[in-house]
Protein backbone atom coordinates (compact mmCIF):
# COMPACT_ATOMS: atom_id res chain seq x y z
CA UNK A 1 0.00 0.00 0.00
CA UNK A 2 1.14 3.79 -0.94
CA UNK A 3 0.49 6.35 1.27
CA UNK A 4 1.71 10.27 0.87
CA UNK A 5 3.43 12.14 4.01
CA UNK A 6 2.93 15.75 3.35
CA UNK A 7 4.44 18.24 5.75
CA UNK A 8 2.76 21.65 5.60
CA UNK A 9 2.97 24.70 6.51
CA UNK A 10 5.21 25.87 2.81
CA UNK A 11 4.07 28.43 0.68
CA UNK A 12 3.87 26.97 -2.61
CA UNK A 13 5.56 28.97 -5.57
CA UNK A 14 6.38 28.32 -9.38
CA UNK A 15 4.59 26.75 -12.27
CA UNK A 16 2.74 24.00 -12.51
CA UNK A 17 1.77 22.50 -16.19
CA UNK A 18 -1.81 21.09 -16.06
CA UNK A 19 -2.45 17.46 -17.52
CA UNK A 20 -5.25 16.68 -20.21
CA UNK A 21 -8.84 16.73 -18.96
CA UNK A 22 -9.57 13.17 -17.35
CA UNK A 23 -13.17 13.96 -17.55
CA UNK A 24 -12.94 14.16 -21.53
CA UNK A 25 -10.21 11.46 -22.03
CA UNK A 26 -12.15 8.88 -20.64
CA UNK A 27 -14.72 9.26 -22.62
CA UNK A 28 -12.92 10.05 -26.25
CA UNK A 29 -10.78 6.80 -25.44
CA UNK A 30 -14.39 4.88 -25.18
CA UNK A 31 -15.26 6.84 -28.23
CA UNK A 32 -12.71 5.43 -30.09
CA UNK A 33 -15.14 2.04 -30.48
CA UNK A 34 -16.97 4.10 -33.62
CA UNK A 35 -13.85 4.71 -35.29
CA UNK A 36 -13.41 2.71 -38.49
CA UNK A 37 -9.34 3.70 -38.19
CA UNK A 38 -6.66 3.89 -36.25
CA UNK A 39 -6.93 7.16 -33.82
CA UNK A 40 -4.19 8.91 -32.17
CA UNK A 41 -4.89 10.96 -29.47
CA UNK A 42 -2.68 13.98 -28.00
CA UNK A 43 -2.38 15.04 -24.62
CA UNK A 44 -4.18 12.20 -22.34
CA UNK A 45 -3.32 12.36 -19.03
CA UNK A 46 -1.19 9.51 -16.91
CA UNK A 47 -3.93 8.55 -14.78
CA UNK A 48 -5.27 5.02 -13.68
CA UNK A 49 -8.94 5.58 -15.26
CA UNK A 50 -7.41 5.98 -18.38
CA UNK A 51 -4.89 2.45 -17.54
CA UNK A 52 -8.48 1.15 -17.24
CA UNK A 53 -10.10 2.20 -20.04
CA UNK A 54 -7.23 1.33 -22.84
CA UNK A 55 -6.77 -1.98 -20.49
CA UNK A 56 -10.93 -2.59 -21.68
CA UNK A 57 -10.17 -1.51 -25.33
CA UNK A 58 -6.84 -4.15 -25.46
CA UNK A 59 -9.13 -6.99 -23.58
CA UNK A 60 -11.67 -6.54 -25.60
CA UNK A 61 -9.76 -6.88 -29.28
CA UNK A 62 -8.26 -3.40 -29.99
CA UNK A 63 -4.62 -2.78 -30.81
CA UNK A 64 -3.62 -0.23 -28.43
CA UNK A 65 0.17 1.29 -29.04
CA UNK A 66 1.63 3.74 -26.16
CA UNK A 67 3.23 6.46 -28.14
CA UNK A 68 4.87 8.17 -25.21
CA UNK A 69 3.21 9.15 -21.69
CA UNK A 70 0.69 11.35 -23.56
CA UNK A 71 0.22 10.03 -26.65
CA UNK A 72 -1.48 6.82 -27.27
CA UNK A 73 -2.79 5.28 -30.66
CA UNK A 74 -5.57 3.19 -30.83
CA UNK A 75 -7.39 1.02 -33.53
CA UNK A 76 -10.58 -0.95 -32.32
CA UNK A 77 -11.23 -2.85 -35.63
CA UNK A 78 -10.33 -6.10 -33.89
CA UNK A 79 -13.01 -5.41 -31.42
CA UNK A 80 -15.48 -8.48 -33.12
CA UNK A 81 -17.76 -8.65 -29.26
CA UNK A 82 -19.13 -6.02 -27.52
CA UNK A 83 -19.14 -6.95 -24.06
CA UNK A 84 -17.07 -5.61 -20.98
CA UNK A 85 -14.62 -7.46 -19.21
CA UNK A 86 -16.61 -7.24 -15.34
CA UNK A 87 -13.54 -7.03 -13.46
CA UNK A 88 -12.27 -3.97 -14.92
CA UNK A 89 -15.83 -2.00 -15.62
CA UNK A 90 -16.38 -2.42 -11.69
CA UNK A 91 -13.37 0.36 -10.81
CA UNK A 92 -14.53 3.18 -13.07
CA UNK A 93 -17.78 5.23 -13.18
CA UNK A 94 -16.94 6.31 -17.03
CA UNK A 95 -17.00 2.24 -17.96
CA UNK A 96 -20.64 3.42 -18.84
CA UNK A 97 -19.71 5.08 -21.81
CA UNK A 98 -18.65 1.64 -23.61
CA UNK A 99 -22.66 1.00 -23.35
CA UNK A 100 -23.12 4.11 -26.25
CA UNK A 101 -19.91 2.99 -28.14
CA UNK A 102 -20.53 -0.50 -28.10
CA UNK A 103 -24.31 -0.10 -29.02
CA UNK A 104 -23.44 2.81 -31.54
CA UNK A 105 -21.11 0.45 -33.23
CA UNK A 106 -22.45 -3.13 -32.90
CA UNK A 107 -26.27 -2.77 -32.51
CA UNK A 108 -25.76 -4.18 -28.88
CA UNK A 109 -23.87 -4.01 -26.23
CA UNK A 110 -23.10 -5.39 -22.25
CA UNK A 111 -21.43 -3.79 -20.06
CA UNK A 112 -21.16 -4.38 -15.97
CA UNK A 113 -22.84 -1.80 -13.87
CA UNK A 114 -20.52 0.91 -13.43
CA UNK A 115 -18.18 1.56 -10.50
CA UNK A 116 -16.15 4.33 -9.49
CA UNK A 117 -16.07 6.94 -6.42
CA UNK A 118 -18.85 6.12 -4.00
CA UNK A 119 -20.67 9.36 -4.21
CA UNK A 120 -24.31 7.86 -3.78
CA UNK A 121 -26.73 6.63 -5.94
CA UNK A 122 -25.92 7.11 -9.35
CA UNK A 123 -28.22 5.33 -12.12
CA UNK A 124 -27.96 4.85 -15.37
CA UNK A 125 -31.71 5.48 -16.26
CA UNK A 126 -31.82 8.39 -18.22
CA UNK A 127 -29.14 6.72 -20.47
CA UNK A 128 -31.07 3.66 -21.05
CA UNK A 129 -34.24 6.33 -21.64
CA UNK A 130 -32.17 8.15 -24.10
CA UNK A 131 -31.57 4.54 -25.80
CA UNK A 132 -34.73 3.66 -25.65
CA UNK A 133 -35.45 6.82 -27.45
CA UNK A 134 -33.50 5.80 -30.10
CA UNK A 135 -34.94 2.15 -30.06
CA UNK A 136 -33.03 0.24 -27.88
CA UNK A 137 -34.20 -2.16 -25.33
CA UNK A 138 -32.64 -3.25 -21.80
CA UNK A 139 -32.53 -5.86 -19.23
CA UNK A 140 -29.95 -5.48 -16.53
CA UNK A 141 -29.39 -9.37 -15.37
CA UNK A 142 -26.56 -10.24 -12.37
CA UNK A 143 -24.98 -6.87 -12.24
CA UNK A 144 -24.86 -6.38 -16.00
CA UNK A 145 -26.95 -3.82 -18.32
CA UNK A 146 -27.46 -5.36 -22.12
CA UNK A 147 -28.46 -3.21 -24.68
CA UNK A 148 -29.59 -4.09 -28.23
CA UNK A 149 -31.48 -2.66 -31.37
CA UNK A 150 -31.99 -3.68 -34.85
CA UNK A 151 -31.85 -0.27 -35.98
CA UNK A 152 -30.86 3.31 -34.26
CA UNK A 153 -33.01 5.56 -35.55
CA UNK A 154 -32.59 9.67 -34.92
CA UNK A 155 -35.30 11.02 -32.21
CA UNK A 156 -36.39 13.73 -29.75
CA UNK A 157 -34.28 13.07 -26.63
CA UNK A 158 -35.18 14.37 -23.42
CA UNK A 159 -33.35 14.51 -20.20
CA UNK A 160 -35.87 14.83 -16.76
CA UNK A 161 -32.53 16.45 -15.04
CA UNK A 162 -29.01 17.30 -16.66
CA UNK A 163 -26.66 14.40 -16.68
CA UNK A 164 -22.86 14.37 -18.30
CA UNK A 165 -23.01 10.99 -18.72
CA UNK A 166 -26.64 10.49 -19.99
CA UNK A 167 -25.34 13.69 -22.80
CA UNK A 168 -22.02 11.68 -23.70
CA UNK A 169 -23.91 8.16 -24.26
CA UNK A 170 -26.74 9.77 -26.12
CA UNK A 171 -24.15 11.36 -28.72
CA UNK A 172 -22.65 8.39 -28.64
CA UNK A 173 -25.73 6.40 -30.05
CA UNK A 174 -26.67 8.83 -32.72
CA UNK A 175 -23.56 9.45 -33.87
CA UNK A 176 -24.72 6.80 -36.34
CA UNK A 177 -28.04 6.21 -36.36
CA UNK A 178 -30.24 7.08 -39.09
CA UNK A 179 -31.42 10.69 -39.40
CA UNK A 180 -31.93 13.47 -37.03
CA UNK A 181 -31.07 13.45 -32.82
CA UNK A 182 -31.96 16.36 -30.71
CA UNK A 183 -30.99 16.17 -27.35
CA UNK A 184 -32.63 18.27 -24.72
CA UNK A 185 -31.68 19.60 -21.47
CA UNK A 186 -28.04 18.40 -21.93
CA UNK A 187 -25.15 18.83 -20.48
CA UNK A 188 -22.99 21.86 -21.33
CA UNK A 189 -19.28 21.05 -20.14
CA UNK A 190 -16.29 21.66 -21.44
CA UNK A 191 -15.89 18.06 -21.69
CA UNK A 192 -19.21 17.69 -23.62
CA UNK A 193 -17.87 19.81 -25.90
CA UNK A 194 -14.26 18.68 -26.47
CA UNK A 195 -15.91 15.23 -27.13
CA UNK A 196 -18.32 16.90 -29.96
CA UNK A 197 -15.13 17.86 -31.34
CA UNK A 198 -13.58 14.95 -31.45
CA UNK A 199 -16.67 12.84 -32.81
CA UNK A 200 -16.42 15.87 -35.51
CA UNK A 201 -12.99 15.30 -35.94
CA UNK A 202 -14.23 11.93 -37.25
CA UNK A 203 -16.76 13.13 -39.92
CA UNK A 204 -19.93 13.23 -37.23
CA UNK A 205 -22.18 16.11 -37.68
CA UNK A 206 -22.73 17.30 -34.39
CA UNK A 207 -23.72 21.10 -33.79
CA UNK A 208 -24.94 22.89 -30.62
CA UNK A 209 -22.51 20.81 -28.13
CA UNK A 210 -21.43 23.45 -25.14
CA UNK A 211 -25.60 24.50 -25.13
CA UNK A 212 -28.64 22.65 -23.32
CA UNK A 213 -29.78 21.74 -27.18
CA UNK A 214 -27.30 19.41 -29.43
CA UNK A 215 -28.49 18.15 -32.49
CA UNK A 216 -26.72 15.26 -33.90
CA UNK A 217 -27.27 14.05 -38.01
CA UNK A 218 -26.31 10.38 -37.69
CA UNK A 219 -23.56 9.65 -40.81
CA UNK A 220 -22.77 6.08 -41.92
CA UNK A 221 -19.18 5.77 -41.09
CA UNK A 222 -16.71 7.46 -39.09
CA UNK A 223 -12.64 7.69 -39.71
CA UNK A 224 -10.20 7.33 -37.63
CA UNK A 225 -8.52 11.04 -36.71
CA UNK A 226 -5.81 12.84 -34.37
CA UNK A 227 -6.66 14.64 -31.47
CA UNK A 228 -5.47 16.14 -28.31
CA UNK A 229 -7.42 16.64 -24.95
CA UNK A 230 -8.39 19.39 -23.72
CA UNK A 231 -6.67 20.70 -20.34
CA UNK A 232 -8.49 19.60 -17.05
CA UNK A 233 -10.40 22.22 -15.32
CA UNK A 234 -10.85 20.16 -12.18
CA UNK A 235 -6.93 19.90 -11.84
CA UNK A 236 -5.91 23.62 -12.35
CA UNK A 237 -8.88 23.87 -10.34
CA UNK A 238 -7.31 22.14 -7.66
CA UNK A 239 -4.22 23.83 -7.97
CA UNK A 240 -5.39 26.93 -8.09
CA UNK A 241 -7.09 26.22 -4.31
CA UNK A 242 -3.64 25.15 -3.25
CA UNK A 243 -2.00 28.09 -3.91
CA UNK A 244 -4.69 30.32 -1.84
CA UNK A 245 -4.39 27.89 1.11
CA UNK A 246 -0.70 27.79 1.70
CA UNK A 247 -0.78 31.82 0.86
CA UNK A 248 1.38 31.16 -2.00
CA UNK A 249 2.15 32.46 -5.48
CA UNK A 250 1.39 30.09 -8.42
CA UNK A 251 1.20 29.95 -12.19
CA UNK A 252 -0.95 27.37 -13.92
CA UNK A 253 -0.04 26.53 -16.82
CA UNK A 254 -1.87 24.93 -20.05
CA UNK A 255 -5.20 26.14 -19.09
CA UNK A 256 -8.62 27.61 -20.56
CA UNK A 257 -9.09 30.31 -18.52
CA UNK A 258 -12.87 30.74 -19.39
CA UNK A 259 -13.30 26.87 -18.43
CA UNK A 260 -12.08 28.39 -15.15
CA UNK A 261 -14.53 31.33 -14.59
CA UNK A 262 -16.63 29.67 -11.59
CA UNK A 263 -13.60 29.16 -9.73
CA UNK A 264 -12.00 32.26 -10.90
CA UNK A 265 -14.67 34.20 -9.48
CA UNK A 266 -15.22 32.24 -6.11
CA UNK A 267 -11.21 32.62 -5.32
CA UNK A 268 -11.49 36.14 -6.04
CA UNK A 269 -14.67 36.84 -3.88
CA UNK A 270 -12.67 35.60 -0.95
CA UNK A 271 -9.75 37.77 -1.41
CA UNK A 272 -7.33 35.90 -3.63
CA UNK A 273 -5.94 37.64 -6.63
CA UNK A 274 -5.84 35.82 -9.88
CA UNK A 275 -4.53 36.85 -12.74
CA UNK A 276 -5.72 35.78 -16.17
CA UNK A 277 -3.02 35.30 -19.20
CA UNK A 278 -3.99 33.38 -22.28
CA UNK A 279 -3.82 29.98 -21.40
CA UNK A 280 -2.20 30.34 -17.82
CA UNK A 281 -3.38 31.90 -14.67
CA UNK A 282 -1.52 32.95 -11.64
CA UNK A 283 -2.88 32.85 -8.04
CA UNK A 284 -1.43 34.93 -5.39
CA UNK A 285 -2.15 34.96 -1.59
CA UNK A 286 -2.40 38.69 -1.22
CA UNK A 287 -4.48 38.78 2.70
CA UNK A 288 -6.97 36.21 4.81
CA UNK A 289 -9.37 34.71 3.31
CA UNK A 290 -13.10 35.91 3.62
CA UNK A 291 -16.24 33.90 4.37
CA UNK A 292 -18.73 33.17 1.54
CA UNK A 293 -21.72 30.66 0.64
CA UNK A 294 -20.96 28.27 -1.89
CA UNK A 295 -23.54 26.15 -4.43
CA UNK A 296 -22.38 23.78 -6.96
CA UNK A 297 -24.23 23.34 -10.34
CA UNK A 298 -24.11 21.93 -13.55
CA UNK A 299 -21.93 23.79 -16.06
CA UNK A 300 -21.27 27.14 -16.11
CA UNK A 301 -22.08 26.92 -12.44
CA UNK A 302 -19.59 25.90 -9.71
CA UNK A 303 -18.29 22.26 -10.73
CA UNK A 304 -19.47 19.32 -7.64
CA UNK A 305 -15.95 18.07 -8.22
CA UNK A 306 -14.49 21.24 -6.87
CA UNK A 307 -16.35 21.60 -3.71
CA UNK A 308 -14.28 19.00 -1.80
CA UNK A 309 -11.08 21.31 -2.67
CA UNK A 310 -12.64 24.59 -1.91
CA UNK A 311 -14.56 23.51 1.13
CA UNK A 312 -11.17 22.91 2.80
CA UNK A 313 -9.97 25.90 1.73
CA UNK A 314 -12.84 27.92 3.27
CA UNK A 315 -11.73 26.46 6.60
CA UNK A 316 -9.35 28.91 6.73
CA UNK A 317 -11.37 31.95 6.17
CA UNK A 318 -12.50 34.19 8.54
CA UNK A 319 -16.32 33.32 9.87
CA UNK A 320 -18.87 30.90 8.84
CA UNK A 321 -19.05 29.80 5.40
CA UNK A 322 -22.20 27.52 4.10
CA UNK A 323 -21.71 25.03 1.18
CA UNK A 324 -24.61 23.40 -0.42
CA UNK A 325 -23.64 20.16 -2.79
CA UNK A 326 -27.05 18.57 -3.94
CA UNK A 327 -25.03 16.63 -7.10
CA UNK A 328 -24.15 13.32 -5.16
CA UNK A 329 -25.03 12.26 -2.18
CA UNK A 330 -22.00 11.44 -0.28
CA UNK A 331 -19.98 14.38 -1.35
CA UNK A 332 -19.07 15.45 2.40
CA UNK A 333 -17.72 12.20 2.86
CA UNK A 334 -14.24 14.12 3.40
CA UNK A 335 -15.41 16.45 6.02
CA UNK A 336 -15.04 13.04 8.66
CA UNK A 337 -11.44 13.51 7.68
CA UNK A 338 -10.81 16.83 7.81
CA UNK A 339 -11.92 17.15 11.40
CA UNK A 340 -8.90 14.48 12.50
CA UNK A 341 -6.97 17.56 11.02
CA UNK A 342 -8.87 20.35 12.69
CA UNK A 343 -11.84 21.99 10.90
CA UNK A 344 -14.97 23.19 12.74
CA UNK A 345 -17.47 21.46 9.92
CA UNK A 346 -21.11 20.49 10.31
CA UNK A 347 -23.09 18.73 7.81
CA UNK A 348 -27.02 18.85 7.78
CA UNK A 349 -28.41 16.85 4.69
CA UNK A 350 -26.35 18.15 1.67
CA UNK A 351 -25.63 21.89 3.22
CA UNK A 352 -22.05 21.84 4.88
CA UNK A 353 -21.51 24.82 7.63
CA UNK A 354 -18.02 25.66 7.96
CA UNK A 355 -16.41 27.82 10.81
CA UNK A 356 -13.41 29.28 9.89
CA UNK A 357 -9.72 27.89 11.86
CA UNK A 358 -6.88 29.40 12.27
CA UNK A 359 -4.87 26.11 10.71
CA UNK A 360 -4.72 22.87 9.94
CA UNK A 361 -3.12 20.14 12.16
CA UNK A 362 -0.99 16.98 10.56
CA UNK A 363 -3.12 14.04 11.29
CA UNK A 364 -3.59 10.38 9.40
CA UNK A 365 -6.22 10.60 6.97
CA UNK A 366 -7.63 8.92 4.08
CA UNK A 367 -9.27 9.63 0.95
CA UNK A 368 -12.46 8.79 0.51
CA UNK A 369 -12.90 9.39 -3.29
CA UNK A 370 -11.23 11.09 -6.05
CA UNK A 371 -11.69 14.85 -5.06
CA UNK A 372 -11.81 14.25 -1.04
CA UNK A 373 -7.88 12.91 -2.28
CA UNK A 374 -7.30 16.10 -3.54
CA UNK A 375 -9.23 18.36 -0.58
CA UNK A 376 -6.76 16.13 1.80
CA UNK A 377 -3.47 17.32 -0.04
CA UNK A 378 -4.30 20.62 0.33
CA UNK A 379 -5.18 20.59 3.96
CA UNK A 380 -1.97 18.62 4.77
CA UNK A 381 0.16 21.41 2.23
CA UNK A 382 -1.96 24.10 4.65
CA UNK A 383 -1.51 22.38 7.88
CA UNK A 384 1.07 22.31 10.77
CA UNK A 385 2.80 19.22 10.83
CA UNK A 386 3.08 15.90 8.91
CA UNK A 387 0.09 14.78 7.36
CA UNK A 388 -0.67 10.97 6.67
CA UNK A 389 -2.87 10.09 3.70
CA UNK A 390 -3.84 6.60 3.24
CA UNK A 391 -6.11 5.22 0.24
CA UNK A 392 -4.43 7.91 -2.41
CA UNK A 393 -5.27 5.31 -4.88
CA UNK A 394 -8.73 7.39 -5.69
CA UNK A 395 -6.48 10.55 -6.15
CA UNK A 396 -4.38 8.50 -8.66
CA UNK A 397 -7.44 8.42 -10.98
CA UNK A 398 -7.47 11.60 -11.52
CA UNK A 399 -4.52 13.28 -11.13
CA UNK A 400 -1.44 13.05 -12.97
CA UNK A 401 1.87 12.67 -11.24
CA UNK A 402 0.23 15.37 -8.48
CA UNK A 403 3.29 14.29 -5.77
CA UNK A 404 6.28 15.20 -8.25
CA UNK A 405 4.19 18.40 -9.44
CA UNK A 406 3.81 19.65 -6.06
CA UNK A 407 7.78 19.15 -5.19
CA UNK A 408 8.38 21.05 -8.27
CA UNK A 409 6.32 24.02 -6.64
CA UNK A 410 8.51 23.42 -2.81
CA UNK A 411 5.93 21.21 -1.68
CA UNK A 412 7.65 18.59 0.86
CA UNK A 413 5.99 15.55 -0.05
CA UNK A 414 7.26 12.12 0.01
CA UNK A 415 5.05 8.91 -1.36
CA UNK A 416 5.94 5.34 0.61
CA UNK A 417 5.30 1.88 0.50
CA UNK A 418 4.26 0.74 3.38
CA UNK A 419 5.15 -3.65 3.73
CA UNK A 420 2.95 -6.57 4.86
CA UNK A 421 0.01 -4.73 2.20
CA UNK A 422 -0.80 -4.65 -1.22
CA UNK A 423 -1.36 -1.78 -3.18
CA UNK A 424 -4.69 -2.04 -4.97
CA UNK A 425 -4.12 -1.51 -8.82
CA UNK A 426 -5.97 -0.61 -12.25
CA UNK A 427 -3.56 -3.02 -14.14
Amino acid sequence: MEKLYIRGGKPLHGQVEISGAKNAAVAIVAATILADGPCVLENVPEISDISICIRILYEMGASVKIINKNTIQIDTRGIMEPTVPYDLARLMRASSYFLGTLLGRFHKAKVPMPGGCDLGDRPIDQHLKAFRSLGATDVIEHGMVEVSADSLIGSQIYFDFITVGGTINAMFAAVKAEGLTIIENAAKEPHIVDLANFLNSMGADIMGAGTDVIKIRGVSSLKGTTYAVIPDQIEAGTYMVAAAATKGDVIIRNVIPKHLESITAKLRKIGVTVIENDDSVRVIYTGPLEKTSLKTMPHPGFPTDMQPQFSTLLCLASGTSIVTDDIFDNRFRFVAELRRMGADISVDGKVAIIQGIESFTGAPVKATDLRAGAAMIIAGLAAHGVTEIDDIFHIERGYENIDDKLKLLGADVVRKTIPGSSMRKAL
